[in-house]
């Protein structure tokens, strides 16, 4: 059978509008009922989605891309549908980063039925009939000539529909941006290119060295031993010792620790967090090209001679350990306790014979927990630990109820309870030889079908704080003299992951131009000793010009300016996603 070009791709825009955009339009009439005086704009909304697709269509399928373009579209919008549906997630530049790197276990955890049903019938099938198909033969001048002939219809359809409906389009660009960013399969297009411009179009960067000063002064005689557990998608409002009914925490209760509980994260996915988590850069400044060209926490502490171990139970260190000594705790040949998966325990053994090892300074493991990761929350801890039931034994977690769901989730913390816990007695064992701590952060928060949301990677803006509030521990062994009360009325502050960085530094007394003293959680914390003394460079806190990212981004003054700033990042998906940058869309 043989079809027009023309014909394949208004076919394939007009299917994606209407069986791959439904979680698009479910949120668009959640703002914009079905009512009469919407009708024309929701239809605008349709036809220019479609008049976008066909001219993406048109610009990249041409006689002999056709067929392999399409068959990519259409598994690519299958799977972004399936997640979209069912998660209510939004395929964004860290989402992006966060699926380049996933490992197999992860994949294995987010396979389903359910998945294969919808790549097979979205995907799969329609591939199938497009290769079926025959395009009809034409020559490449009139093919040039239909091209450009539909390229001026679809911007003409588009900016006509845009001026007919003019106030709603205002309105939807405007105040509910948000909208955007689930249609499907524009935006999943778009954050891959702002991945691959923001991680590749720059070419190899040196690594921009930071806090070369940074040294031990000869006045701190005591040796510290830090334990820095990076938590996986810890909510602070499932933990008890912030006052969550259930008792999630009861061995942490037992313990002298501090709560943090306005800790919030610098993103809600692992690929961003953990980055700028142990990143000079506070969040607003904070980016995947900044961290991945720049220094850490942990170079300016190796630098300062500090003993540095990673050991990793999730995917990986994000790029924050690869200039540090790391060790892959997933592996059953590190891992003694992997059983179906390798468990977060295991990375505590083998550790004292590490810290007797060290025969001098100072130490800093950093333990990469799996923790609640999920949507296999089930998985992450031993049957023993299923306390709260009925728990939800599945990846598809909207086929469980909510109580299901956050059973399986409380499950998940309460075994991080037993795993904190177990790092704080191995602390407590070198209490004599060492001035010992644990802080415990949670790398970001996550959604358990709240407003229909789960897991996390929402945009930042517009994320709910289940993603963003994170789970914070503090444990000080005797010897820091720990003035608690201090730290108790520092923890009722709003803290962020801003503070890690300067927060370590302040512990173990390390003096560098790049401490500021007015991020360290501990500044008027620790009785006994006075916090290290920024050197010169910092001045009241502020950082100097010669420290990255001195002066803070200037800020859009004028209404305008914003506006014409959002139409820039707007605009660009609805008419000429594709005209400019091929490969960014």
């Amino acid at each position: 059978m043989n079809i027009s070009q023309t014909t394949l791709h208004l076919a394939a825009s007009i299917l994606l509008v209407a069986l791959y955009n439904t979680t698009f339009f479910r949120h668009v009439l959640a703002v914009y009922p079905p009512i009469a005086g919407n009708a024309l704009f929701l239809a605008s909304l349709a036809i220019g989605l479609t008049a976008v697709l066909m001219l993406l269509l048109t610009v990249t399928c041409w006689q002999r891309t056709t067929k392999p373009v399409l068959s990519v579209l259409l598994v690519l919008a299958a799977t972004v549908a399936y997640f979209s549906n069912n998660y209510n997630v939004v395929i964004d530049h860290t989402m992006v980063a966060n699926i380049v790197q996933t490992n197999a276990s992860e994949v294995y955890d987010l396979l389903s039925v359910k998945l294969l049903v919808y790549l097979l019938l979205l995907g799969i099938v329609p591939a199938g009939c497009v290769w079926w198909l025959r395009l009809a033969p034409t020559s490449w001048e009139k093919e040039l000539l239909t091209k450009a002939k539909i390229t001026v219809v679809c911007v003409v359809t588009v900016f006509g529909l845009l001026f007919l409906s003019s106030d709603f389009f205002f309105s939807f660009f405007r105040v509910h941006e948000a909208l955007r960013d689930y249609t499907n399969p524009t935006y999943s297009l778009y954050s891959l290119g702002k991945y691959l411009r923001k991680n590749f179009a720059g070419g190899r960067t040196a690594i921009r060295p930071i806090g070369t000063d940074a040294h031990i002064p000869a006045t701190d005689t005591d040796r510290e031993l830090v334990i820095l557990v990076v938590g996986e998608a810890a909510r602070a409002d499932h933990f008890s010792l912030n006052g969550y009914a259930r008792p999630t925490n009861p061995l942490l209760q037992q313990e002298d620790v501090v709560s943090f509980a306005n800790m919030y994260s610098s993103g809600t996915a692992t690929a961003y967090s953990v980055p700028c988590m142990f990143s000079i850069y506070p969040r607003e400044q904070c980016s995947a090209q900044k961290t991945a060209t720049t220094e850490n926490l942990l170079d300016v502490l190796q630098r300062a001679g500090v003993h540095i171990l990673w050991r990793d139970n999730n995917s990986d260190s994000k790029g924050v350990a690869l200039r540090v000594p790391y060790q892959d705790f997933r592996q059953p040949s590190l891992n003694p306790m992997c059983e179906g998966e390798c468990r977060d325990e295991g990375m505590l053994v083998g550790l004292q014979e590490y810290i007797d090892a060290q025969k001098e300074g100072d130490i800093v493991i950093v333990l990469h927990q799996m923790g609640n990761h999920g949507p296999a929350y089930y998985k992450r801890y031993p049957p023993q630990f299923e306390r709260f039931t009925p728990a939800c034994a599945t990846n598809q977690l909207n086929q469980c109820t909510k109580e299901e769901v956050i059973n399986a989730y409380d499950n998940a913390i309460l075994y991080t309870d037993a795993f904190l816990a177990k790092t704080i007695a191995l602390l407590k064992k070198n209490d004599r030889r060492f001035e010992t701590a644990m802080i415990y952060m949670s790398d970001h928060g996550e959604s358990l079908g709240e407003y229909g949301l789960y897991l996390h990677g929402l945009p930042y803006a517009m994320a709910p704080d289940n993603q963003k509030h994170v789970a914070s521990i503090f444990w000080l062994g005797d010897r820091f003299g720990i003035d608690r009360q201090a730290l108790q009325a520092k923890a009722a502050e709003r803290l962020s992951h801003d503070n890690l960085f300067h927060t370590v530094l302040g512990l173990l007394e390390i003096q560098t131009s790049v401490y500021d003293p007015s991020l360290d959680i501990t500044q008027n914390a620790l009785a006994h000793r006075q916090p290290p003394t920024p050197l010169p460079g910092r001045k009241g806190g502020q950082a100097q010009p010669n420290q990255p990212d001195a002066q803070p981004h200037k800020q859009d003054a004028s209404g305008l300016a914003s506006y014409k700033k959002q139409l820039a990042q707007v605009l660009p998906v609805w008419l000429l996603l594709h005209l400019e940058e091929g490969a960014r869309r």
